[in-house]
């Protein structure tokens, strides 16, 4: 449960118009997508991921971490880290296990096989949409496991986009549809509460000592 004393204590150092800015920005927030991203090298490719999730409305983004670091980009992040929920995994089957546990199916970008073509995917059903390495695409390992696979039409030469830009399309197409049905697409109240919190944190710089003074005047 929120502290409602805390965030409106919180929220007494943000000015009228930040947190207005949240409300309207949350409004707009989904877990109904989740995006999950396995063993990107390029690390600007997962933060310029990042980036499109916190324009789009996205509020997690998955990232697998069996091979390569754990640093962002923030030039090319541009603060969306500040504003997207990020869960890390050390292995691809912990976070298929994980996000299936939370509902969703599991969706595999991959223009190798009989995938969906965005404009038919189905928005109603809770998705997670895994995209792959630059070089190799999505593992067997995710291929095998998914309950689906999506593909963008593509009527030029080159048969695959930056993951960069694949995400990017995909994100926009689907988010964009989303608010147009009728699906019980937003965040709940408990959620909103909870970025509430977390956002002021974030726009705090001295956060620990305002905390401090905070739990001394109880």
């Amino acid at each position: 449960m929120i502290d409602l004393d805390y965030l409106k204590y919180l929220e007494g150092f943000l000015t009228d118009s930040r947190k207005q800015r949240f409300l309207e920005v949350l409004k707009n927030r989904t877990n109904h997508f989740t995006i999950a991203m396995e063993d990107v090298y390029q690390l600007h490719n997962t933060s310029a991921v990042m980036r499109s999730c916190e324009v789009f409305g996205i509020q997690e983004l998955n990232v697998v971490e069996q091979k390569f670091g754990k640093r962002i980009d923030t030039e090319i992040a541009m603060g969306a880290q500040k504003w997207v929920d990020i869960n890390r995994y050390n292995s691809m089957q912990n976070c298929i296990d994980s996000l299936r546990d939370k509902g969703y199916q599991i969706i595999a970008t991959t223009p190798h096989n009989d995938s969906c073509y965005l404009h038919e995917f189905d928005i109603t059903k809770k998705s997670a949409i895994f995209f792959g390495t630059e070089k190799q695409g999505l593992s067997p390992e995710v291929i095998e496991q998914a309950d689906g696979c999506l593909k963008i039409p593509m009527v030029g030469f080159t048969e695959s986009l930056n993951i960069s830009v694949s995400a990017a399309i995909i994100i926009q197409d689907i988010t964009t549809r989303l608010r147009q049905s009728d699906l019980n697409w937003e965040l709940s109240p408990e959620e909103i509460l909870e970025k509430r919190l977390l956002w002021a944190k974030n726009s705090i710089k001295d956060i620990k000592r305002i905390e401090e003074r905070y739990y001394a005047e109880l």
